[in-house]
């Protein structure tokens, strides 16, 4: 049986029985983590080794959200802070190759993190351009204010994680940066034109199109849709996305459960779907909710199946690394920043 275009969250430390029946029988195409997942390394091990034997695939993708700053699921004692992704921003400003490089080294660091567990797409790196007056739900986790500047870091990062054996997830296009509201609240609307997009917000997107997977905006567009969120319009999924954009990868929506998407869960995923997404994302690991995007979400094939194929055959076996050299030197660039 063909895995089901869905990647589900759960509720906690260990499966339950009734997360094990549904995983089994439904297949889901991968699992996401947040904290409430996890606990000690070998904790987490288990969980992914468990979740990968119940859909019987040795390489059945896993994600987090692991960027550094506030959005870090892993974190002390047993992993490392990383810093959020304007510090290499700030950096590049002083000098760019050593921006690039911190950059780098960063996600090459998490990477290492990631694969230990088993690991092994991150949801990283972003590509959000954010302006004056945004709100701060993008913040300092974006790169800089110019797209130029944003692709060329977010493709340095793309290289740690590859690097280090860890598939990149692009996010959040075709942007959130201009969004005045946090989408796991309520709905976005953007009122800019479409050409000072297409100059700015597309613009930071469209050299990283290469990559193999993307998460969609839930944030409405009003010059090209104004009436559905970029997750749910076949408009500019096909237009901008696919179109103006050139991204040809594995197409996931962001967290079919967040208060931006109207409706229910079951509608959302409808929408989501024939809206042209290859993949629903699920996080919240409420099993009820879990099941309605399961009814709703076809076996992968044609496109969207190639597509995923596509993906996972782009990840690398990681590189020769030394961790600790690795750390010490992330450590001193910060310190250029810090002093600068």
């Amino acid at each position: 049986m063909t895995s089901r275009a869905f990647i589900t969250g759960v509720s906690g430390l260990e499966l339950t029985a009734s997360e094990r029946e549904f995983i089994r029988g439904e297949l889901p195409w991968g699992l996401i983590l947040f904290k409430r997942n996890i606990e000690a390394p070998n904790q987490v091990s288990a969980l992914v080794d468990e979740f990968r034997n119940l859909v019987g695939e040795a390489d059945a993708p896993v994600l987090i959200d692991q960027e550094g700053g506030r959005v870090a699921r892993l974190g002390p004692p047993h992993w490392p802070v990383y810093p959020p992704g304007a510090v290499f921003g700030v950096l590049h400003d002083l000098d760019p190759a050593l921006g690039l490089k911190a950059a780098r080294l960063s996600s090459r660091l998490i990477a290492a993190d990631l694969i230990d567990l088993g690991i092994t797409v991150d949801c990283l790196p972003l590509a959000d351009v954010p302006v004056a007056g945004a709100d701060a739900v993008i913040g300092n986790r974006a790169y800089g204010t110019e797209p130029d500047k944003v692709a060329v870091i977010a493709r340095a990062v793309t290289e740690g994680l590859e690097q280090g054996g860890v598939l990149p997830v692009l996010k959040h296009i075709p942007g959130h940066g201009r969004a005045t509201a946090d989408s796991h609240f309520r709905l976005p609307t953007v009122d800019t034109a479409r050409e000072e997009l297409e100059r700015t917000d597309f613009a930071a997107f469209k050299p990283l199109a290469d990559l193999p997977m993307a998460m969609t905006a839930h944030v409405v567009f009003s010059a090209l849709d104004p009436a559905q969120p970029a997750t749910t319009s076949a408009t500019i999924i096909h237009q901008v996305i696919r179109g103006e954009i050139g991204f040809q990868g594995l197409l996931m929506s962001d967290d079919v459960s967040m208060n931006a998407l109207a409706g229910s869960i079951a509608e959302r995923t409808r929408a989501i779907v024939n809206a042209g997404c290859d993949m629903v994302l699920h996080c919240n690991g409420k099993l009820d909710e879990m099941r309605d995007v399961a009814r709703e979400t076809p076996e992968l094939a044609d496109e969207a199946l190639g597509r995923a194929k596509r993906a996972l055959a782009a990840r690398k076996q990681p590189e020769p690394f030394d961790r600790q050299a690795g750390r010490a030197e992330l450590e001193a660039l910060m310190d250029r920043v810090a002093t600068a």
